[in-house]
Formats: structure tokens, sequence, C-alpha cells
């Protein structure tokens, strides 16, 4: 019997000769991510467990007494990747202290990828734009969005916090082996039509528990046409339908992205030494690209295992044709509650947000300003675009994207989680409707239990800002 690709990846971070859907395995992990919310907690309790000495630990790993200084190191400072995106910039004192426990820990443990404000960016959109994720890497993070990186061809997921705080001492995680699920997409896009929409009509189509415990993998001719932003869409909403990974077999297009990434930070990284060497200080949270080094690029061996076998087993395949999918948005208050945005039209809006780990990178920004170019948006609504990371908000400012947004009306943050779950930067009160590009629009996620999200892509986004209702981008 052959294996899946996620399969695959969780075999060779095991001593294990095999594997089967169901077993429960303790593997190696290449990268534990933690955030302003649930990073204090994974640390609190590392510190707990190097003073009680009570978790797993390598040979010869000491515990003693921890004081406010490391007397147990962490497991390997540059496989560990800490980011306060949730509610930085530090909304109130509570956030404060919760952001500066990050970056006091990364201070005391010498953590190499701690992103401090001003380097940061949305975790999610963040990691691989650093090169700290690649194709075949074994990633967890205490978000539920980590499976985002599967877009990668990455094995990525989301655990809790004293997960987090076992990988911090040595380094492993348990996994329960998930039986996986293939989707298979053919047929061409319609205009308008992207990553988001795909998503959004496989969840409508399985459900919020459709993918419970199981892997998504996404295939198909469609699947290998799609630029990677909107494949990072894909594999950032699997969790919506309850999978614990939502992965796509790495091919040309991935590869040529790892290249892009490996270039940009090799051309940083010589940029820091030259400025080191004329005494100018590199930034903290700027990423040496030795991690890159690790992810060949050529179809070697090891690239050319990441698909799945011919014979593996899959617990239910769907295939679907995709020609006449239109823009499809998400009611309240599930992600599965899908309808085209065409028979939406009577929504009136009091806010639209542009922006997140599902639709906050550069192609979706251009989109936004395609359709906002030179137009205002409805009086009284509240428009707020969030670029998801400094990177892409220097090259909206460049291209002059920005501009576009705040002479439409809007306002252009900086990078941050923010809105998405109701922590700041966009909250809404009772009775208030907001259409969104994020991932959830439960009740009360963005704001008052008595609020409405709807969920869309950046283009329908656009389009509704301008008329103050859900549009279709085709009638602006």
């Amino acid at each position: 019997m052959g294996y899946t690709i996620s399969e695959k990846i969780l075999l060779a971070h095991t001593d294990k000769k095999d594997i089967k859907p169901g077993e429960f395995i303790e593997a190696d992990v290449d990268l534990a991510l933690g955030n302003d919310i649930t990073a204090p907690l994974a640390i609190a309790e590392f510190k707990k467990a190097v003073c009680t000495g009570q978790s797993p630990q390598k040979a010869g790993h000491p515990s003693i007494k921890y004081d406010g200084v490391p007397s147990c190191k962490v497991f390997d400072r540059k496989k560990i990747v800490l980011v306060p995106d949730h509610f930085a910039p530090a909304k109130d004192l509570r956030s404060a202290n919760q952001c500066k426990e990050l970056a006091d820990f990364a201070r005391e443990q010498k953590i190499e990828n701690y992103f401090e404000v001003g380097c940061m960016g949305i975790e999610h959109v963040l990691l691989p734009e650093k090169g700290l994720v690649g194709p075949g890497d074994l990633v967890i993070g205490a978000d539920s969005h980590t499976c985002t990186y599967g877009a990668l061809g990455a094995y990525a997921t989301g655990v809790g916090s004293t997960d987090l705080a076992r990988a911090f001492i040595d380094g492993k995680c348990w996994f329960k082996v998930a039986r996986s699920l293939k989707f298979v997409y053919t047929g061409k896009l319609n205009k308008w039509v992207g990553g988001k929409d795909l998503i959004l009509y496989t969840i409508g189509k399985i459900g919020v528990d459709g993918a419970l415990y199981m892997v998504m993998e996404f295939s198909g001719e469609v699947i290998r046409r799609l630029p990677m932003d909107d494949r990072f869409a894909m594999s950032n909403m699997a969790i919506e339908a309850g999978a614990r990974a939502g992965i796509i077999e790495p091919d040309d297009i991935t590869f040529e992205y790892v290249r892009e990434v490996t270039r940009s930070q090799s051309s940083a990284e010589n940029r820091r030494d030259l400025a080191s060497k004329t005494g100018g200080p590199p930034k903290i949270g700027e990423t040496s690209p030795a991690k890159l080094a690790g992810h060949k690029v050529t179809k070697d061996k090891k690239f050319g295992s990441l698909k799945s076998d011919s014979d593996a087993v899959y617990e239910k395949v769907y295939e679907w044709d995709v020609s006449k999918l239109e823009p499809l948005v998400a009611c309240p208050h599930l992600p599965c509650n899908v309808k085209p945005a065409s028979e939406l039209k009577d929504i009136k809006l009091d806010q639209v947000v542009i922006g997140s780990c599902t639709n906050g990178r550069i192609s979706d920004l251009r989109i936004a300003a395609k359709i906002l170019k030179n137009k205002k948006i409805k009086s009284g609504l509240r428009l707020i675009v969030i670029p998801a990371t400094q990177k892409i908000y220097l090259e909206a400012v460049k291209e002059g994207l920005a501009q576009i947004f705040v002479e439409a009306g809007g306002i252009f943050s900086t990078p941050t989680c923010g809105p998405c779950l109701g922590g700041h930067m966009g909250i809404l009160t009772e009775g208030e409707v907001c259409l969104a590009t994020t991932n959830r629009n439960f009740i009360g996620r963005m704001g008052s239990p008595q609020s409405f999200v709807y969920l869309s892509n950046p283009a329908v986004a656009a389009a509704s800002a301008i008329t103050g209702r859900i549009t279709h981008p085709e009638k602006i």
C-alpha cells in the first residue's frame, strides 16, 4: 500500500519504518511557531517544565531552576519562531504585557526568528516570505491557521500551547496520523474567481466538519495553474472544514516561489553584511538565508518523492468541474453557508476589510486597487486595508496601491491580524454588517454577537466597498 504526501512527510520525521492512519506517532518538527496570544502560555509551561524536570528531555539536557536567566535552553533557537501579530501594535496594557513576554523570552533564549513590530507581519504570510518553511517540512504552530504552509508542500498543523511548550524543550510533538481526502478540480476558472472561491466552494460542499481531523489534499489541473498566493488562501482555510492540514504537491510553481524567496533573502543578507561592515546594525527579525539552503529547488529524489503514490488510500475522493464557478460569499454565521455574490446584492454593508493571512498578500491588494482606482467608497462605509507584512506594505506604497485606497476613502494600516479575530482595528458593534477577506464569520468573531460577517475574495470586497452592498466585480 502506498502513502499520501502527508504520510510521507510524517514518516520521514520519525524513526519508524512505516505508519498508518489512526496511529499515534512522535515526530521531530522543523519549525515551532507561537504568537502573542498563544506563546505566553507555552513560555510559562516551558519555564514550569524546566523547573520541575517533568517534561520530556533529551539525554544530558539540563533541568535546573529557572530564575529569570535561562538555566535551560530551548532545543534549537533557530527552529522557534515568535511573531507578535494578533494584538500588535499593542492595543492595551494586557496585550503589551503579552508582547513583552515574547520579546523577553526571545532575548533570554537568543531566539533567532523573533519578529518585532517593524519587522513583523501576519505570521502565516511572513514565514513563507522569509523562507522559513519549505516543501517537505513538518511545522507546528500554536495557531489554527498554521495549515497555510501546506500550499508549499509542507505538513503544517495547529497545536495547543502545551504542545508548543514541549517542542520548545526537545523539538518533538505527538501526532495522530490523519486520513486524507483528495480534491480534484477540473476546468478553467472564470475572471474574478480564485483560490478563496475554490476553498469556499469546497467548504460549502462538505461542511465545516467535512474534513474533521483529516488532511485535505488539493489537486487537479486547476490547482496546477493556480498561483502561489491563491494556493496559500486555499490551504489557509482547510481548518474551516475541520482539517488538520491542507496540502498541495510541490511543482514548478512552488519551486519558482522558493527560488525567488531564496534570491530575495540572499540579497537582503548581502545588504546586511555590507551594513555591518560599515557600522550599520542588522535589524532584529531579519532571517539569514541559511534555512533556505536546506530547501533544494531542483527536482531531486527528495522532491520527486513529495507526491502521493498512485496506490495511496484516501477516505474519499471528490472531483469537481469548476468552469462555471463565480465569485462566492460565505454568509453568517458559518464558512460553509456559501452563496454566489450575485445573489446577495441586497445586503447592505457598514464595513469592508481587505487583508488577513488569507487575503492580505500583494496580489490581493493589486486586485482590490484595480477596482478601486479613481473611485470612491460608499459614503458612511468604512474600508480597512491591511497588508500582511512590512514587505507587502512597502510594495503597495511603491506601486501606488496605498494611495488608491486612501484616495478612495479607506485607511491603509500597518500589518496586524487586528479585526479578523475581533482584536482591534475594526471591531463591529451591535447590528453592524461587515464583508471581509478573512477566514471566519462565526457569531461574535469580529466583535458584537449581534453583528454579521460575510467572507469573500478581494475583488468582491473592493466592488462592494464602492456600492455599499455585496456586489459582483463585473458590476463596477
